[in-house]
């Protein structure tokens, strides 16, 4: 029964937290109050690219996993039912932490030509974007009018 409450405990957490994102732009917590630059330009080229898992993905998927897994079987089925959940569970949190993305050659209004990835947003040659960094970093890139 405890297993079984942890493990509907565990979805909602991650159903929770999953809601609490915006469409809002996000700034990490050690960097939100330095000093950022930006670069305007116009979209040259869009290419689709793939971000990999950070690693985040897998953890939870494999936390997940081994918690429902837990709750079959009893004595070494339970065991192996944990194992299989916890390795399954990290495949599947890896694949879907893979982040679609878009890879943008930009023409800055100084002449410069640029790349960057950008993910979360759908761009299209011709759209004006500006380009927030960190030093050489990027932040953010969203279009602008």
């Amino acid at each position: 029964m405890s297993k079984i409450v942890i493990s509907i405990s565990t979805v909602i957490i991650l159903f929770l937290s999953a809601c609490a994102q915006t469409n809002a732009p996000e700034y990490s917590g050690a960097t939100y109050q330095e000093i950022k630059t930006y670069e305007i330009g116009t979209v040259e080229a869009v290419r689709p690219v793939v971000i990999s898992d950070n690693g985040t993905g897998t953890f939870i998927g494999a936390l997940v996993g081994a918690v429902l897994g837990s709750t079959v079987g009893r004595g070494n089925g339970n065991a192996l039912a944990t194992l299989a959940g916890g390795l399954g569970g990290a495949y599947v949190g890896s694949q879907a932490n893979k982040a679609n993305a878009q890879e943008l050659s930009v023409k800055l209004d100084n002449g410069q030509d640029i790349v960057v990835v950008a993910k979360g947003k759908q761009f299209f040659v011709g759209d004006r974007v500006k380009i927030i960094k960190e030093g050489n970093r990027v932040d953010q890139v969203y279009r602008i009018h």
